[in-house]
C-alpha cells in the first residue's frame, strides 16, 4: 500500500491569527532561534497556510516587529507587578532585578527586541514617550525617591545609566566566575540585589534568593 500523502496547508481559518502568529513565532524563537523564523515556518507552528501570515505581515521583518513589541509590553507588565509588589527606594532595586530576570529567562525574545532597536537606532516611541512603560517607570521612580524633576537632563542621564547598568547586569550575569559569589551571597537574587545595589543609582536592599 502507498503511504499516506502529506497533509496539505489548512486554509485561513483562525478567529486570532495575528496572536496565533505571535505565539507561534515566540515558541520557534526560543527553541530555536530567530534564524529559525520565517513566515513560512511560523504559519506551520501555527497550524495555518503559507499564505495566512500575509493577511496580518507584509514580510518577516514586521513579524519580527511585533514579537519585539511584545517583548516590550511583558518587560513594562513585570517591572509594573515589581513595583506593586515593593515600597519604598527598594523600588528602583527591584525594578532593576526584575528587568534582569526578564532578560535571562527569555534570552532570545530579549535579544529580538534590541535587535529590532538597533535597526531603528532608537527605542521603540512607547518606550520612552508611555508613562507606564518600563523605561519611564524607572524615571519616575527615581523621582518618588528624591530625584529632582525639574532637572530634566540630570534625570533623563540618571534613567539611561540605570537602564545602562541594568542592561549589563543581565548581559553578564550568567558568567560562569560569578558562580562562587553567588554562592556566598545566598543565591542569583541576592547577587543581582548587590550589583544593583553597588551601582549607586538603586537604593541598597538586601533579600534571599
Amino acid at each position: 500500500m502507498s503511504q499516506a500523502k502529506s497533509a496539505e496547508p489548512r486554509p485561513y481559518h483562525h478567529g486570532d491569527l495575528r496572536r496565533a502568529l505571535v505565539d507561534a513565532a515566540r515558541r520557534l524563537l526560543e527553541a530555536e532561534g530567530p534564524s529559525a523564523l520565517s513566515l513560512r515556518a511560523v504559519a506551520r507552528e501555527a497550524g495555518v497556510s503559507p499564505a495566512a501570515p500575509y493577511h496580518h505581515f507584509k514580510d518577516k521583518s514586521e513579524l519580527m516587529e511585533a514579537v519585539a513589541q511584545e517583548g516590550w509590553d511583558t518587560l513594562n507588565a513585570q517591572m509594573a507587578e515589581a513595583k506593586a509588589r515593593d515600597t519604598g527606594p527598594h523600588q528602583l532595586t527591584a525594578l532593576g532585578i526584575t528587568y534582569v530576570c526578564f532578560a535571562r529567562e527569555n534570552p532570545a525574545l530579549y535579544r529580538v527586541m534590541y535587535d529590532m532597536v538597533r535597526e531603528k537606532e532608537g527605542l521603540p516611541e512607547d518606550v520612552q514617550d508611555n508613562k507606564d512603560s518600563a523605561y519611564c517607570m524607572v524615571r519616575d521612580t527615581m523621582v518618588e525617591h528624591g530625584a529632582d524633576p525639574t532637572q530634566e537632563t540630570h534625570l533623563e542621564l540618571a534613567t539611561i545609566a540605570a537602564w545602562c547598568g541594568a542592561h549589563g547586569l543581565a548581559e553578564m550575569a550568567g558568567f560562569k566566575q560569578f558562580e562562587p559569589l553567588k554562592d556566598e551571597l545566598g543565591g542569583e537574587r541576592a547577587f543581582l540585589d548587590a550589583v544593583l545595589s553597588h551601582m549607586g543609582l538603586f537604593a541598597p536592599r538586601h533579600t534571599a534568593c
